[in-house]
């Protein structure tokens, strides 16, 4: 194939001009361009990368209308979404920005030499260092934030590490806008070409051979557990492995402690609904998983969350094979043993996909695995425990998780405590009375997780610690002043970054 055609979301119609695919020999020389510009990257100072990041911002943000047209045709999605999407890109990378200049990131230790002690300790200072090129993938259910321009390619860029993305084929118009602003933002900064890279084409083996080029030196996805485990072995499978930092599969169990219950029952039920059908359900946070302890409370809950469901109207599905494995997803889920479907809104066709409640119980969920597959849209299944001590065995035996809620009064808080140390060992964020949808882009948020939620619970892909997964240490001992990384030196100490001096800590 040499050219492909982006679809419409809501027809599953072709829309625009045919567009070119990429194939192997663009993908050798994208990773080579991006390996030629390493060490010039690498080497641009923080205010410069900064600045970098910036220009990307606005460059994306003068794109206009046009952008927003393209989101909403590829996506199906509202134009509130859209914008918001819009503005949390430019806001993460301008966040990025701003970590970048405070040269935090760099970890710079310095060990003076001790000549007179016995034995005599060496000079040793350190600092962090960029990997090398980065191959990104596009996420189907963000066409910007979790993108081409998304936090995946904004923390490898702030590490300083060239991006090659390969465009996610379910929106190569939206995605292909946004790299020509990159590529703007790249040439009017004065950098390499080969900082940024853009692959788009509807195979996977597009994205196979980006894995395999031994100048990628690691790998930012979010996506399927199949499409991330694919991955991770071909990476594996390289003469030099390389670490695949892959988001796939959560539930995202919620928790609806007794008292909470007791007295807001309905409430949660119908809050509930709002989270499960946000964007089609199409979320790596959806609650897909309800645990509660029997009671008037639980049957309150479900009989408010059975009535929303039911007038549910269907959305548009990213794509009609995402819609096409919701469906089976949850023809699956309803032909288990021991599963009730309480609910159901109006199923859709081809492109729309409708919402989805189920119930089970604590038993029958703790004895069929297959109760606690992702089921990627608005489906959820409620678990009726008996007790405290079953709830606890249900959460115990869950995969990991990118979160998990817990809906609770202040009578709940023993419960709640004595919760926590099972939720740690499950999640990446535990938050409570409120919904899992929805991630902040901040300096204490953590989206990862607990394997299959990830692939490294070590890390998050939300975040400022995001950066991490993209750098790495190196030491340097006993080397003369002049030789050492400028951020190094004795005379750096007033450069404004935090160092850990002999074990103490200096701001600048």
């Amino acid at each position: 194939m040499t050219e492909f055609r982006s679809v419409a979301a809501e027809t599953g119609e072709p829309h625009g001009d045919p567009l070119a695919v990429h194939g192997p020999a663009d993908v050798a020389a994208a990773c080579a361009a991006a390996d030629a510009a390493f060490d010039v990257y690498r080497a641009t100072g923080r205010e410069e990368r900064a600045a970098f990041l910036e220009r990307i911002a606005d460059e994306i943000m003068a794109i206009g209308d046009s952008l927003l047209d393209a989101y909403l045709t590829e996506s199906g999605l509202p134009r509130g979404r859209a914008e918001g999407e819009r503005g949390r890109t430019c806001s993460q990378l301008r966040l990025f920005a701003d970590v970048v200049r405070k040269g935090q990131w760099q970890e710079l230790r310095i060990d003076p030499a001790l000549p007179d002690r016995q034995p005599p300790r060496p000079d040793l200072r350190l600092r962090m260092i960029p990997v090398g090129p980065v191959a990104v993938f596009g996420a189907s259910n963000f066409p910007l934030a979790f993108s081409t321009a998304g936090g995946d390619t904004a923390s490898a860029l702030a590490a300083g590490c060239p991006v090659v993305v390969k465009g996610h084929p379910a929106h190569p118009i939206t995605g292909s806008l946004v790299a020509q602003a990159i590529t703007r933002a790249v040439s009017a900064c004065g950098l390499p070409e080969g900082v940024f890279q853009h692959l788009i084409g509807p195979s996977n083996d597009l994205g196979a051979a980006l894995v395999q080029d031994p100048r990628i030196m690691a790998v930012g996805f979010t996506g399927s557990r199949a499409g991330g485990l694919a991955l991770a072995k071909l990476a594996q499978e390289r003469e030099v492995p390389i670490p695949v930092y892959a988001e796939m599969s959560s539930i995202n169990p919620v928790l609806l402690l007794p008292e909470a219950l007791k007295t807001r029952g309905a409430d949660l039920g119908a809050a509930f609904v709002g989270s499960l059908t946000m964007g089609a359900g199409q979320f790596c946070t959806n609650p897909g998983l309800v645990l509660a302890i029997e009671g008037e409370g639980l049957d309150a809950f479900v009989a408010a969350a059975r009535d929303a469901v039911s007038g549910a109207q269907p959305q548009t599905m990213l794509t009609a094979g995402i819609r096409d494995a919701y469906a089976k997803g949850v023809e699956a889920l309803s032909g288990c043993a021991g599963v009730e479907a309480v609910a159901k809104g109006d199923e859709g066709d081809r492109t729309h996909g409708g919402t989805y409640l189920f119930q089970t119980t604590a038993e029958a969920f703790l004895s069929d695995k297959a109760l606690g597959n992702e089921v990627f849209g608005a489906s959820s299944i409620v678990v009726r425990c008996k007790d405290e001590g079953e709830l606890a065995k249900v959460v115990a035996g869950l995969e990991g998780q990118l979160t998990a809620t817990l809906h609770m009064d202040e009578a709940d808080e023993g419960m709640a405590a004595r919760l926590l140390p099972v939720l740690e060992r499950k999640v990446g964020r535990i938050l409570a009375n409120g919904w899992p949808t929805g991630v902040e882009v901040c300096h204490a948020m953590v989206h990862g997780g607990p394997f299959p939620a990830t692939s490294d619970a070590r890390t998050t892909s939300v975040g400022s610690l995001a950066i991490d997964r993209f750098l790495r240490p190196v030491s340097y001992q006993n080397l003369a002043q002049p030789v050492l990384p400028p951020e190094l030196r004795d005379e750096a100490k007033s450069d404004g970054a935090p160092r850990l001096i002999d074990g103490k800590l200096t701001l600048g």
